[in-house]
């Protein structure tokens, strides 16, 4: 092919071009190709020539030809299945395709299952779907409207699930029923609530003969109309109770009780005839127990366990924030809801435990739980020194006052009114310490003669259960404040309010204490701040003193001050004791106490750097 087309090159002269032969040119071009594609076909016919010359020719004029059969390395796949589910997928694609349900015209017939198949796409959250949307086609049918009150919906199917049978409410005339026929012709078509002729006779024959029956059994002649007439004072006897109200299968008769059954039935009596003659004076009545744990409770000179050592005295009138953790006390299984100081020398300490038990501990020196005091059913709410601190008072939730002596765990006295006693408080006085006081869950504060162990004096003016009693002016007023959120004010064995606190910003103050000095009262609110109220002939609320910062709405954190007066603490709902400057009402620190609620924070008489706190985790922590 090269060489034709070579030579044809050659033997081709092509005139010099110049301006103006463009034409010739061109038409030179045109007998190159003409003459190239009459080659080309020549070419072919020969090639077509020696092929058919070859075939005639032997099979020794050529060598064989070998041809490698293509092989591929991929393994043989069964393909079978593969198109069997082809094409069901195709053929079931066609059959359960679903409608169009915005098309109105249906052009083939369509199965169950294309009919009933789910919209397509994720679902509208409100927009409503189905019959609640409108629409009427249903499994069971086409829905259609039916006009038809409740009674006689409800009258309907209650017979049918009774008698099998209902009326047709799309009927339009006559005696159309659904259900079993059969039950319909044997009731007579009634419903559950149109009784037969027949059964209401019976049943009034049957009452007859009961009242009968029981006018025998008893002896007694009676008129039977009186009998049947609703307005006789006789029906009115005899129908006292329901026609149910006979003996109930599997009770008892009395007859039929074990001994021990019929003890308790007696207990149970004898106990509900005393609620209900009134004498609930008294508590939940426990066994009084206490236990020493030292190792003996007088020493080698005959002194007392809770006799205070001679050398401890105040070191210093100036007293510091405590810093550290110095020792814990863990001895309660339950949260510790108060705790006490010894009055005047503090070488004990008294806690109430939500565990039922009173626990008093050594602070000078071994640090370890010296007696407990076990005399309550329910948690210990208040505790309470005398002013020597031989004895203390308890106050729990079981409606027990109880009078302690605290060197031989005997109780002295108990008293109850049979509410639950939220504080308790002795007169300060030291010719008075035989007068007790409580703040009760009746509204009421109730007076007591230790001695005698009679009420001499009730203070009922409060609003709400009484949270505190606090003693002012020397002794001869005391303070109350209440969950009315109020505070009153009252002149000691009268009772009668001189002063009444009031205001509607006000908030429940469940902890108050006193000032070193007497003259201020510091009041734990529960707007999460710390109220100070003038002791003076006016009781005003001091608006330039407001201590603030902690948490304890909800709980009756304890309030205190330190021996000198000039830091305020208080606990708080999340663990931690404030402390602020008495007179700038700054935050002076803070000290991550417990787990849980910081209930209560002494400090301590006479070491003027320490401070005891006590919280809902069951410790009591001591601080320097």
């Amino acid at each position: 092919m090269k060489n034709l087309i070579t030579g044809f090159n050659d033997r081709v002269s092509v005139p010099n071009l110049h301006r103006g032969g463009d034409i010739y040119q061109i038409q030179i071009l045109g007998f190159q190709f003409c003459t190239i594609m009459d080659l080309l076909q020549a070419y072919k016919e020969t090639n077509d020539g020696d092929d058919q010359i070859s075939d005639q020719s032997s099979p020794d004029s050529s060598p064989p030809r070998l041809s490698i059969i293509s092989k591929s390395s991929a393994p043989k796949v069964d393909d079978t299945m593969l198109s069997l589910t082809v094409a069901e997928a195709i053929a079931n694609k066609t059959l359960t395709k679903p409608l169009d349900p915005t098309q109105h015209v249906v052009e083939f017939n369509p199965t169950y299952d294309q009919l009933w198949a789910p919209i397509q796409g994720p679902s509208h959250p409100y927009a409503k779907d189905g019959i609640a949307q409108g629409m009427r086609n249903h499994k069971l049918g086409f829905v259609e409207d039916a006009s038809i009150q409740s009674f006689v919906f409800d009258e309907q199917y209650n017979t049918f699930y009774k008698y099998g049978y209902a009326a047709d409410p799309s009927a339009s005339a006559g005696r159309n029923y659904v259900g079993d026929l059969d039950a319909l012709n044997c009731h007579d078509g009634a419903s559950v609530y149109n009784l037969p002729q027949h059964e209401q006779k019976k049943r009034k024959l049957d009452r007859k003969m009961e009242a009968l029956e029981k006018a025998a059994a008893e002896g007694i002649d009676v008129d039977q109309e009186e009998v049947e007439n609703p307005a006789t004072d006789t029906w009115l006897m005899r129908n006292r109770k329901s026609p149910w109200a006979g003996k109930k299968e599997g009770l008892q008769e009395q007859d039929d009780l074990t001994e021990e059954q019929k003890k308790y039935a007696e207990e149970y009596a004898k106990k509900k005839g005393e609620e209900r003659d009134g004498n609930k004076d008294k508590g939940e009545a426990v066994t009084d127990k206490s236990t020493f744990h030292g190792k003996e409770e007088k020493d080698y000179q005959g002194r007392s366990w809770i006799a205070p050592p001679k050398d401890a005295k105040a070191t210093n009138d100036h007293c510091y924030i405590p810093k550290r953790l110095v020792h814990t006390w863990s001895g309660h299984t339950k949260g510790v809801s108060a705790i006490r100081f010894f009055p005047k020398q503090g070488h004990l300490i008294l806690s109430a435990g939500m565990d039922n038990k009173v626990k008093i501990w050594d602070v000078y020196n071994s640090g370890k739980c010296m007696r407990t005091y076990m005399g309550h059913s329910k948690a210990v709410r208040d505790i309470s020194f005398c002013n020597d601190g031989t004895k203390f008072l308890t106050a729990g939730y079981d409606k027990n006052i109880k009078y302690w002596d605290t060197e031989t765990g005997q109780v002295i006295s108990t008293f109850s009114t049979g509410k639950i006693p939220y504080v308790v408080k002795l007169n300060p006085d030291d010719d008075k310490q035989n007068i007790l006081l409580a703040g009760m869950s009746d509204k009421k504060i109730v007076q007591w003669d230790v001695n005698t162990g009679q009420i001499t004096q009730e203070y009922d003016q409060h609003l709400g259960a009484v949270n505190t009693i606090t003693f002012v002016d020397n002794n001869r007023r005391f303070v109350t404040s209440s969950d009315d959120k109020s505070l009153r004010v009252w002149e000691f064995g009268i009772p009668v309010v001189i002063k009444y606190i009031s205001e509607p910003h006000m908030h429940s103050m469940p902890a108050i204490s006193l000032h070193p000095n007497g003259n201020w009262l510091a009041a734990q609110s529960l707007d999460n701040q710390i109220l100070i109220y003038s002791t003076r002939e006016r009781f005003q609320l001091n608006k330039k003193k407001r201590f603030a910062g902690h948490i304890v709405a909800g709980y009756a954190c304890q309030v205190n001050f330190s021996p000198d007066g000039r830091f305020v603490m208080s606990g708080d709902g999340e663990g931690k004791c404030w402390f602020w400057d008495w007179k700038s009402c700054k935050v002076f620190r803070t000290l991550r106490c417990h787990n849980g609620v910081c209930i209560g924070a002494e400090w301590h008489p006479l070491e003027q750097s320490k401070v005891a706190t006590c919280g809902w985790d069951g410790l009591i922590k001591y601080w320097d």
